[in-house]
């Protein structure tokens, strides 16, 4: 049936699974009634799959196999956003309340005008900030999302390729492995034990068996013989023919509903906001206790309001809000430069206090290029040189261990694809299992044309791999009779053998052959080999059961091949250790195996680690688990399923541990998603896998994970830095003032339209710069922070009362010295009077020039500004330097002068406010001094 509609077929008829559609010639049955033959019919395609010319045309016709874009916010909804935010709706009041004070003031003082101008500024430029860095950080993750590829197997023309997921269209024959998530509603027409997961559509998590047989019409999710986007196959292996793709899916509708979902916050979202809300609830106490003390002292309402507005004002950190999302979006950009792709802010705020990571070994630990370096047959070990994917080298002997290399090779599904690169820059690859490659670059290192064998011997049945019998099986149509080809596990293999074959010779196996096999498999283990048995049988017909298949097999040898570890691992694993993160290897692998590569990267040094398998784990109990973790040793969990990592991260949780954990496969999901740090594998992982981290390693690399602690640490100590600065010259903004109030002085010793000159010129460009700050050297060896700490801790407010107090107690000293020394009686000062000009404009540039030295004094919080090096940071510098030189036009332009009632600062004047500027970086430099050689008295004590 040659379809005329310009939808495919539903799986109830429809048009993109909407029932009852029709095209040009009548009513369309439903793909799910019909048999497999008979729905490449009514897709009009066939087992080889679309061919490319075919494959353009249907692209044009139902466009690309993607949702449509999240419904994100207009433009003009985030910048008015920026408005909502607790701060700015302060200082809108603020604003909106002086000019509202201008209005009823009789005569109008331009001074509350300029005044309600300013905070309106102050508001502005935030909200300018927060919305560019906003914009910036939506497109860059857009951006960096693209750099996951989302790809699917498929056929096209008999060839298989893998392709964008985005071009997959009706008719396109599908590869379905365990792992993979299903980028399409298809239709089965082949399925070997393969079972998916429906839990995105349905709500149901457990596996479900799929069949390419047809079925009674129903409700779409109901078709056995049917697998829809957005869900993921766990066991087994099959193809399918598309018939439904982007939002003509079941998905499709679905996401559409979904789409507008509102975002929950973050913890550290949360904290911020609490802080600001503490923040201005003091502000505006404080403000009202000043306004409260100066009204009945006989100040009239307006001036009194003006002078608790700037109470308030030097309270309210302005630019805290665009600091704090520059510092995050920093973060996730270096992050993203080294490979790590962050998907969620929680991340960034979590890895700095990660304290156990749980990692795979093969690809993250090693380099995921499995190489054959020995085969054991016939009783002798065979060599096998050459490195990686590149078929070039040799194999001992080969003509004795071909039959091996034969059978190995028909139990894969793996290809081995050469370079298409005429320069030279692609190189062999493999297209699925790495350890399925390692063998085809093996039989063809012993000139074994696989494509001949697969001919003459074509494949009728499988029984996939999975986590508990630690097999797999394919069966072959040999002749006129049947043949099972099987690899795994050695230990699980063996138990399986009745007979062995060595050098064409067949007979039972004795019990000395299978001491000689498990010894020789323990011999290439331990020299950090993974180890795999193969074997055979012959079978009487084309659909034995699977224990039929995978008992009395003929054992053939042992094939050892070896991942490489990574060479910037050991590095890593030496900066983790240091930084207090406890590492323990999760892996499916031997014992022996798991332990040589774990020596060789330094996650074990000790002559006896912990080695635990999944079998003992399976008889402890959970107090049991709970001690073994609790011991101080390397650990080593070898033989493991994903359900035994899911059990090892709930326990390390249990004892308060923050737990980052790698995985790539679809079972490694549960983990990833309960995982405080859930970090998936970009290049090798799974779709599934993808989705439930909430970080993915483009590089796969477990170098990139310790490179995002860093960061993370890094983060959130810039984070803690521009709090300190920022509040630390709030303190010397505030105190003057309420010197002033109690003392008597009837004037502000520095008013509201300069507190937010300081915040402009002195406060927002240097704390940026600091959210900038790289990490510091000794970054990696302190210890990770507790979960539990906040923000706010008690070392954070007390380095801002120690820098603030310093700061000012300087400025107010200045202040009433200036006054004092002009002989005038405080009660005759006013806004006119030079000398109070000049006092407050010391005061300005008092903090101005005390904040660019606290700005250097905050970068570090152990290390010595000098040893970290005082140039280190120009962005810093120069933003320092902008406000000294706003400062300076403030004090000597006419036209500024009026605007902020300043005077002219003579050599003097400036000369000693730069050495009383000096201090706070003085001071915290020797109190860095005492922390340092504290510590160093602590660590001589312990040792």
């Amino acid at each position: 049936m040659m379809r005329t509609s310009a939808d495919p077929p539903g799986p109830d008829g429809g048009k993109g699974g909407d029932a009852g559609a029709t095209s040009g010639s009548g009513p369309l049955p439903a793909v799910r009634e019909l048999a497999p033959g008979d729905v490449l019919t009514a897709l009009d395609t066939s087992r080889r799959g679309l061919s490319a010319a075919q494959a353009r045309a249907r692209l044009e016709q139902y466009g690309a196999n993607e949702l449509p874009p999240g419904r994100h916010r207009a433009v003009w909804r985030q910048l008015m956003a920026q408005f909502t935010d607790l701060f700015a709706v302060v200082l809108i009041a603020a604003s909106g309340i002086t000019f509202l004070a201008y209005g009823l003031e009789d005569p109008h003082d331009v001074g509350t005008l300029q005044l309600a101008v300013a905070i309106l500024c102050v508001v502005i430029l935030n909200a300018a900030i927060g919305f560019a860095q906003e914009y910036s950080a939506e497109r860059t993750a857009q951006a960096l999302e693209a750099m996951v590829p989302h790809t699917c197997r498929v056929l096209r023309g008999g060839e298989r390729l893998e392709l964008p997921a985005r071009e997959l269209v009706p008719g396109d024959m599908v590869m379905l492995e365990a792992g993979d998530a299903v980028s399409a509603d298809c239709r089965m027409v082949e399925a070997h034990e393969l079972a998916v997961n429906n839990a995105p559509l349905t709500g149901e998590s457990n596996a479900v068996g799929r069949t390419s047989d047809p079925v009674a019409a129903g409700s779409p999710l109901d078709a056995r013989n049917c697998v829809f986007m957005g869900t993921d196959v766990v066991a087994g292996s099959g193809r399918a023919v598309v018939f439904a793709t982007g939002e003509r899916t079941e998905f499709g509708r679905i996401y559409r509903l979904a789409a507008a979902a509102p975002r929950q916050k973050t913890p550290l979202q949360l904290q911020v906001a609490s802080m600001a809300r503490r923040v201005a609830g003091a502000a505006l106490a404080i403000g009202a206790l000043m306004f409260a003390v100066r009204l009945p002292a006989g100040e009239s309402v307006v001036p009194s309001f003006v002078f608790a507005l700037g109470v308030m004002v030097a309270l309210v950190p302005e630019g805290l809000p665009a600091t704090l999302s520059v510092s995050l979006a920093i973060g996730v950009r270096r992050m993203a430069r080294r490979h790590a792709l962050i998907k969620q802010l929680l991340a960034v705020e979590t890895l700095g206090s990660t304290t156990v990571v749980c990692t795979d070994k093969t690809g993250t630990l090693t380099q995921a290029e499995m190489t054959v370096t020995q085969i054991w047959a016939g009783g002798a070990p065979h060599p096998v040189n050459g490195v990686g994917y590149t078929p070039d080298g040799r194999v001992a002997d080969a003509a004795s261990v071909r039959e091996l290399l034969r059978v190995a090779g028909l139990c894969c599904n793996a290809r081995l694809v050469p370079p298409t690169d005429p320069e030279g820059r692609e190189h062999w690859r493999v297209l699925g299992d790495t350890t399925e490659g390692a063998l085809l670059v093996a039989a063809a290192k012993a000139a074994l044309d696989l494509g001949v064998e697969e001919t003459a011997a074509p494949r009728v049945t499988e029984f996939p791999f999975d986590s508990t019998r630690k097999l797999m099986t394919t069966v072959h149509k040999n002749g006129p009779r049947y043949q099972a080809c099987v690899k795994g596990a050695p230990v699980e293999l063996l138990e399986r053998c009745t007979d062995v074959e060595w050098d064409g010779r067949r007979g039972p196996l004795t019990e000395q052959e299978r001491v000689a096999a498990v010894g020789a498999s323990d011999a290439l283990a331990s020299q950090g080999l993974r180890v795999l048995a193969v074997a055979r049988r012959e079978l009487d017909g084309p659909r034995p059961t699977q224990d039929a298949a995978e008992s009395g097999l003929t054992l053939l040898g042992l094939v050892g091949m070896l991942d490489p570890p990574r060479p910037e691992v050991t590095d890593a694993v030496a900066g983790c250790r240091r930084a207090g993160i406890r590492i323990v290897m999760v892996t499916g692998d031997h014992p022996l195996t798991g332990e040589a590569v774990a020596r060789r990267v330094g996650i074990v040094r000790r002559p006896e680690p912990l080695v635990v398998t999944g079998a003992q784990l399976d008889t402890m109990d959970d107090e049991t688990l709970d001690a073994l973790l609790t011991e101080p040793s390397e650990l080593l969990l070898c033989r493991v399923s994903p359900e035994h990592k899911m059990r090892v991260v709930t326990a390390f949780q249990r004892r308060g541990e923050v737990v980052a954990v790698t995985g790539d496969g679809a079972n490694d999901a549960p983990a990833l998603k309960h995982a405080d740090i859930g970090v998936a594998m970009g290049a090798s992982g799974t779709d599934v896998a993808r989705e439930a981290a909430s970080m993915v390693l483009l590089d796969d690399s477990f170098a990139s994970i310790a490179a995002a602690v860093r960061l993370g640490r890094a983060v959130y100590q810039n984070i803690r830095k521009f709090l300190v600065y920022l509040f630390s010259h709030n303190v010397g903004e505030l105190v003057p003032i309420l010197a002033a109030t109690f003392a008597g002085f009837p004037l502000v010793p520095i008013s509201a339209v300069q507190i937010l000159a300081i915040d402009l010129g002195s406060d927002v460009l240097p704390a940026l710069a600091l959210g900038a700050e790289p990490p510091e050297p000794d970054v990696m060896n302190r210890p990770p922070r507790s979960r539990r700490e906040r923000l706010f801790s008690a070392a954070v407010v007390g380095r801002i009362l120690f820098l603030g107090g310093i700061q000012a107690a300087c400025v107010t000293g200045v202040f009433f010295w200036h006054v004092g020394s002009s002989g005038i009686p405080f009660d005759d000062f006013t806004e006119d009077t030079l000398v109070y000009q000049e006092a407050i404009t010391m005061v300005q540039a008092g903090i101005v020039l005390s904040q660019f030295f606290n700005a250097l004094a905050v970068r570090t919080d152990r290390q010595s500004i000098l040893k970290v090096g005082l140039l280190s940071n120009p962005a810093l510098l120069a933003a320092g330097g902008f406000g000294v030189a706003l400062m300076a036009a403030i004090s000597y332009l006419p036209a500024l002068q009026s605007v902020f009632n300043t005077a002219p600062l003579d050599a003097t004047d400036w000369a000693l406010l730069a050495v009383l500027g000096t201090l706070p970086l003085i001071a915290d430099e020797a109190r860095k001094a005492w922390l340092r050689r504290r510590a160093d008295h602590r660590e001589g004590a312990a040792r």
